[in-house]
């Protein structure tokens, strides 16, 4: 293999969660929702059912939702309220790759470091006065008057390669365009603006994402499976000059994080993020235009819409696979779902280098594969496949009618 045939696959390996994620979502689910798949037997660990009505859940309705479970490809599935597991099963001690999850734990670690000192982050700086630029292009006038606040509500218009986010541009040229956009104007779901905001972070407080994170988030949550090799680099300076910090979390520690949320920004008494930054949530929601889960984005989190089921001023954060970290202040609930994508991505570098396929057609054979009756039953449909957005949408519904209202 060739010097730059290693390199490609290299760059593919760490972009492609992002990459399939686009692609599964502009396709569509192309008939694999409502599969025959042969359901798992799934160690589910439950409350007694006088605890769980207790706390506001119907023992049927969960009982639906994890049957529902069991036809997916979850590795992780776990229900918290009030402080308590009312059901669960998998490896909740398990790290797992979040991929775009991280843009959440990011958010948390902005808002620690929002204010006007010298080692804290100003939310109307521009990108100007805060010294940022770009290589190997660099950012014109007009760019550089996108501030802090606009990276956040991903507005700042700003149509520039980024690290990590291979298969989301077509999309993104489709919002913004190639041509410049006054920032604050126009709402794209954008990895440049992630990756600048990780940038500013650094830049500002002197510290890397992992000591941010350690000291800031795990320290006081006393998160039990975090540390700071958890945190890695994505760097495509052939692209871009500022990089993707990515996250390995387990579902108990990402758990323990949106319980953050549902107590304003306490843990044990101590503050640890401001109120007003969780009250922006849905006060700064902008529309994204999107159906479902996804109606809504503030601050690096999703907000779903009306016909998702979810109650009002629930928000979320979401990653390749579906994962997923819900805070529903309604119900007093944390929500954790997660899938392991290692298997997928071994079989997609397979094909790639194995057989020679370009990565479209590699994504759309294995993503089509458990179409086939003979292949629904094998390890990988049964267990590593990736859960489409139909299929995640209708175990989303199935906790909603399992909540009493």
């Amino acid at each position: 293999m060739t010097r730059s045939r290693r390199l490609s696959i290299l760059v593919l390996a760490v972009v492609l969660p992002v990459g399939v994620l686009g692609y599964l979502f502009l396709t569509g689910d192309r008939g694999l929702s409502g599969r025959s798949v042969k359901p798992r037997q799934l160690d589910v660990a439950r409350l007694p059912a006088s605890e769980t009505r207790r706390l506001g859940w119907n023992p049927d309705g969960l009982d639906a939702a994890f049957d529902h479970a069991a036809g997916l490809s979850s590795d992780v599935l776990m229900i918290v309220t009030e402080g308590q597991v009312v059901a669960a099963f998998g490896d909740s001690e398990k790290r797992y790759d979040v991929h775009s999850i991280r843009k959440a734990l990011l958010s948390a670690l902005v808002g620690q470091h929002v204010g006007s000192g010298a080692e804290q982050i100003p939310l109307d700086a521009t990108l100007a006065e805060l010294g940022i630029d770009d290589s190997p292009e660099p950012l014109t006038p007009l760019q550089k008057q996108a501030s802090v606040r606009h990276l956040l509500q991903n507005t700042s218009g700003i149509n520039r390669p980024a690290a990590a986010e291979a298969g989301l541009t077509a999309e993104k040229d489709r919002r913004l365009g190639q041509g410049e956009n006054t920032p604050g104007t126009v709402w794209a779901y954008n990895n440049w603006d992630h990756n600048v905001l990780t940038t500013i972070l650094e830049t500002r407080t002197g510290l890397t994402v992992a000591e941010a994170f350690g000291t800031g988030i795990a320290a006081p949550l006393s998160l039990r499976d975090f540390t700071p090799d958890a945190v890695r680099y994505i760097e495509e300076p052939a692209l871009s000059q500022h990089r993707a910090a990515a996250f390995e979390m387990s579902a108990r520690d990402l758990a323990r994080f949106g319980e953050l949320y549902l107590e304003d920004g306490r843990i044990d008494g101590r503050r640890v993020l401001p109120a007003t930054w969780i009250a922006r949530l849905t006060a700064e929601a902008v529309a994204t235009g999107i159906e479902g889960l996804r109606s809504g984005h503030a601050d690096l989190w999703w907000l779903p819409g009306p016909d998702s089921g979810l109650p009002e001023g629930t928000f979320w954060a979401w990653g390749l696979g579906n994962q997923g970290l819900f805070v529903v202040p309604a119900w007093r609930t944390v929500i954790v779902h997660q899938a392991d994508t290692a298997e997928f991505r071994k079989r997609f570098f397979g094909l790639i280098e194995g057989e020679g396929m370009a990565s479209e057609e590699a994504l759309e054979q294995l993503a089509l594969s458990c179409i086939d009756p003979a292949n629904r039953a094998s390890a990988y449909c049964v267990e590593h496949r990736f859960i489409l957005p139909r299929e995640f949408a209708e175990l989303l519904a199935l906790i909603s009618k399992a909540r009493y209202q």
